[in-house]
C-alpha cells in the first residue's frame, strides 16, 4: 500500500519538509540534538508517545529556510489553512519603484490564472479527486497570498508618499 502525503495536511507537509532536509532526517536530527528514531517518531502523528513541540515546528522550518529548501515554510501554510487563514509572506520594502508594484500586479493576475485553470481542469469530468483539491488549496492560497503582497506594497507606496495609512 502506497500512502499519499498531501502538502494541504500540516502532519505531512512537516514530514515532507523535513526530509528534503540536505542529508535529511539523520542532518536534520543532528542540528536539532535528537536523535534520527525520536525524530522520525514526532513526524509521525500516528504515534501517540511521541509529539512534535510548536518550537520544534518552527526550528524544523527555520533549519529548513537556512538551508534553502523548497517550501520550506509549506507546514506553516497547511496549519493555517487547516483553520481557514492563510498565511502570508511580508515583502520587505525599503523602497518600492512603479516596477516593484506592476511585478506584483502582474503576479496577483497570473496566481488567480493558475487558479482558474487548475479549478477549471478539475471540475472537466464532473468530479473533483483529492489531487486535483490539493492542487486547487494550493492555488488558491498562492493567488490569495499575492493579493495580499499586492495590497502591502500600495500600502507601503501610499505612505511612501505622505498618505496617512490606517491599519
Amino acid at each position: 500500500m502506497t500512502l499519499r502525503y498531501s502538502p494541504m495536511n500540516q502532519h505531512d507537509a512537516l514530514y515532507m519538509t523535513a526530509r528534503k532536509y540536505p542529508g535529511g532526517l539523520e542532518a536534520l536530527s543532528q542540528r536539532m540534538n535528537m536523535s534520527v528514531n525520536v525524530l522520525r517518531n514526532k513526524l509521525r502523528p500516528s504515534i501517540g508517545t511521541h509529539h512534535v513541540t510548536n518550537e520544534e515546528e518552527s526550528l524544523i522550518m527555520e533549519l529548513c529556510e537556512e538551508a534553502k529548501v523548497e517550501d520550506a515554510l509549506l507546514p506553516l501554510h497547511a496549519k493555517n489553512w487547516r483553520h481557514r487563514m492563510i498565511a502570508i509572506a511580508l515583502p520587505t520594502v525599503d523602497h518600492l519603484s512603479d516596477e516593484d508594484l506592476t511585478h506584483s500586479l502582474c503576479r496577483a493576475v497570473k496566481e488567480f490564472s493558475d487558479l482558474a485553470a487548475t479549478t477549471s481542469m478539475s471540475l472537466a469530468d464532473g468530479k473533483v479527486t483529492a489531487a486535483e483539491l490539493d492542487q486547487m488549496e494550493r492555488e488558491a492560497q498562492e493567488a490569495l497570498a499575492a493579493v495580499a503582497e499586492l495590497r502591502d506594497r500600495m500600502r507601503a507606496r501610499a505612505a511612501e508618499n505622505g498618505c496617512m495609512v490606517q491599519s
